[in-house]
């Protein structure tokens, strides 16, 4: 097989901190995916909440394909067009006021995480300031954004993580004002957890935690990577609360498959944290990732990508909600527009269903320990979700 050659390569020359499903994947059209043998897969991953577009989106490529042949890299000791054009979208599309590119959602957590400590530093001077986290997040594998992952099995064999990080209960806003006191500088939380198993913000949560924030001169910091982007039916799955945060950190599908993410901040953040010198990046904000996001932005407003997944993510719970009725697999369903789980009856592996739906041309993933995570890409029909209920029901 063609595919054993690369995936012996893959073991032999990188370092294995992946346990990878045993196929290679070769291209992508729309919403399919296909391996090197030619075998067609109906993608509800989209590369973990990442190829919002769906592959081989002509307006997208050909717009990177002109960057490439004017200019990749320059570092951000200058300025660059398709940075100025990307950030005016993002803030403008957020609300916000500022924005830093990075080149991950790791790392604009680790901005995020400088931003707060910088703003509590500039009020009294202090370098004993606490961040609250919620138990079961997840916000990446970095020291710092470890340190602010509320799941032990992560962080153990790491530490001594980053100090002053505190966690409370997500949805559990008794919790966190058992938390909070005078050295609290900000709270940082996923509007809708995803590694951790689907759980959206209850909205009387999300208020409260927010009216906390006003009280104590807290910074909210809300991590929009994978709920954000027009996943939830909004641009951004805090939009559909009505509870701006101080700080948001978005990635994945900012730039919809080339490595990019940011930070964008309020007005109120931006004035009184990071200043020259505070923070920086090699690669972060270059023409080449910026032309992607710019793109990314032009597209979404064209098709009205999130109007559409307001109408799509109506039919696909639906769908969802009669599998889980009539399967004695899947107990319940949660999620928020794009962002769907559903959770398996104890004693069921999610990973065996995953497998099983490989087998039969279907890409989910898990999420937690119980859940069958779908994030497809925003651009599926009815068609799509009628497609991959039957193939899920032939795995099941």
């Amino acid at each position: 097989m063609e595919s054993k050659k690369y995936i012996d390569a893959c073991e032999e020359y990188i370092l294995h901190t992946y346990n990878r499903y045993q196929i290679v994947l070769e291209k992508g059209d729309g919403v399919y995916l296909y391996d090197a043998e030619g075998k067609e897969y109906l993608d509800f991953g989209a590369g973990i909440a990442v190829f919002a577009l769906g592959y081989n989106d002509k307006e997208y490529s050909d717009a990177l394909k002109a960057q490439i042949d004017k200019l990749i890299h320059t570092s951000n000791l200058f300025y660059n067009i398709p940075a100025a054009k990307a950030a005016e979208k993002l803030v403008k599309a957020s609300g916000l006021s500022k924005a830093f590119f990075t080149n991950s959602g790791t790392e604009a957590i680790e901005g995020a995480i400088k931003v707060a400590r910088k703003y509590a530093y500039n009020k009294d001077g202090n370098t004993d300031h606490e961040i609250i986290a919620m138990n079961h997040s997840f916000h990446g594998r970095s020291l710092g954004a470890l340190s602010v992952t509320g799941n032990p099995k992560y962080q153990e064999a790491f530490k001594p993580l980053i100090g002053g990080i505190k966690f409370a209960d997500f949805n559990d806003l008794e919790s966190v004002k058992a938390q909070i006191n005078e050295k609290t500088c900000a709270i940082i939380m996923e509007t809708v957890q995803g590694e951790g198993g689907i759980y959206p913000a209850e909205p009387e949560f999300l208020k409260g935690v927010k009216k906390l924030c006003e009280e104590n001169d807290i910074l909210l910091i809300l991590d929009e990577i994978q709920c954000g982007m027009g996943r939830t039916g909004s641009m951004f799955a805090w939009q559909d609360y009505g509870v701006e945060p101080d700080v948001m950190t978005c990635a994945k599908a900012l730039g919809c498959g080339v490595p990019v993410g940011a930070f964008v901040l309020n007005e109120k953040a931006a004035k009184a944290s990071l200043v020259a010198g505070d923070h920086g990046t090699t690669y972060g904000g270059n023409p080449f990732a910026c032309a992607a996001v710019d793109k990314v932005f032009e597209i979404f407003e064209e098709r009205d990508i999130t109007s559409h997944v307001k109408e799509i993510s109506v039919y696909l719970e639906e769908k969802l909600d009669a599998l889980v009725a009539d399967s004695d697999i899947f107990t319940a369903r949660r999620g928020k527009g794009l962002m769907q789980g559903l959770v398996v009856k104890d004693g069921v592996k999610p990973g065996d269903i995953v497998n099983k739906a490989l087998d039969n041309g279907l890409i989910v993933i898990t999420a937690g320990s119980n859940v069958v995570r779908m994030v497809p890409p925003l651009v599926i029909t009815k068609a799509h979700v009628d497609e991959m209920i039957e193939k899920l029901q032939k795995s099941l």
